[in-house]
């Protein structure tokens, strides 16, 4: 776990700092009579994330309680499997997108997930596989007016496109 602190620490200090160099290419600072300049969030919101960064190294280097003594390992061996198992089925979930769109491989995932791996009950995972996809796609097709791909499920939205679009 400390190995862990300490390389995350580092490597999120150098995106904050790569990120604050490439934000100061706009104007970082305020622009009389327009407001913020187009760097400036992005810029300001990775100085906090460098702080908080060199914070964690001080941290490191004391070595107070807390992660920063823990010696343990960041992944328990007992977890890696279910991450592989996990990882592999976002990798299935990303390839359908193509072939059954947004729409058919995130109820198939949350199946896979909340019954398969959570074991939860049939009800809560036929909730969530149901609700996610109309949530959103009303807010992402309606709301936001942001096509997602459907594959070759397209053709069955049309209907839904002539009473909400």
């Amino acid at each position: 776990m400390r190995q862990a602190e300490l390389v995350l620490a580092v490597v999120m200090g150098l995106l904050s700092a790569g990120l604050m160099w490439k934000s100061a290419e706009l104007p970082i600072g305020w622009i009389p009579d327009e407001g913020p300049g187009g760097g400036a969030f992005p810029f300001w919101l990775a100085a906090g994330m460098l702080v908080c960064c060199i914070w964690i190294l001080v941290r490191w280097v004391r070595r107070p309680t807390g992660p920063a003594a823990d010696d343990s390992p960041y992944i328990p061996p007992e977890a890696r499997t279910q991450i592989v198992v996990v990882t592999a089925a976002l990798a299935v979930m990303i390839g359908l997108v193509h072939i059954i769109g947004v729409y058919g491989s995130v109820p198939l995932f949350l199946i896979f997930y909340l019954r398969g791996l959570g074991r939860h009950s049939w009800r809560l995972t036929g909730s969530f596989a149901v609700a996610t996809p109309i949530v959103t796609f009303f807010f992402f097709e309606s709301a936001l007016k942001i096509t997602l791909p459907k594959g070759y499920t397209e053709p069955l939205f049309y209907p839904l496109y002539d009473w909400f679009l």
